[in-house]
């Protein structure tokens, strides 16, 4: 396992994920434990499981920082996206860690914040409405989806529009 973790990486990615998932972890007590998993899309459009850190606490900005230090310390030179949640600070951790990188919100991260300013009672249809923005094969085709979405919803929840 620790060969695995600290072998080489490819010097380009064309995207990198970085999210956390939480485990029931048994340590004398059962309790939520974090893992930090990082996927890359080599150049050639394979994945590779970058690394997984096992966290103390929650997800936060500043454990990424470290962790992206670690995988760009292992060979990576450049990458291009990388999609991450909203945590604050995150962008700033990643283009400070490869300066032209595009950081790009994970669509389920969004629509999850979505839910979060409107009624539990409207959730199926605000997902089943924004499924044709994220979908749309150009970026004119979501504006234009974005905009239907806005006109049915973003009167009664003007928070989504920012969002």
């Amino acid at each position: 396992m620790s060969e695995w973790s600290n072998r080489p990486l490819d010097r380009v990615y064309w995207v990198i994920l970085i999210d956390a998932i939480v485990v029931k972890v048994r340590d004398r007590q059962v309790r939520n434990k974090p893992f930090h998993v990082a996927v890359g899309v080599t150049t050639a459009g394979e994945r590779d499981i970058l690394g997984i850190w096992a966290g103390d606490g929650g997800e936060g900005a500043k454990f990424w920082l470290g962790a992206l230090t670690e995988i760009k310390n292992r060979g990576v030179e450049d990458v291009c996206i990388v999609v991450c949640d909203g945590l604050k600070g995150l962008p700033e951790w990643i283009t400070t860690t490869w300066e032209h990188a595009v950081t790009q919100a994970c669509i389920i991260h969004l629509i999850r914040n979505t839910f979060k300013y409107a009624s539990r009672k409207y959730w199926d249809q605000i997902a089943r409405d924004l499924r044709p923005v994220y979908t749309a094969p150009t970026e004119a085709a979501a504006s234009a989806r974005f905009e239907e979405f806005a006109q049915k919803w973003c009167t009664m929840y003007p928070a989504i529009r920012t969002l």
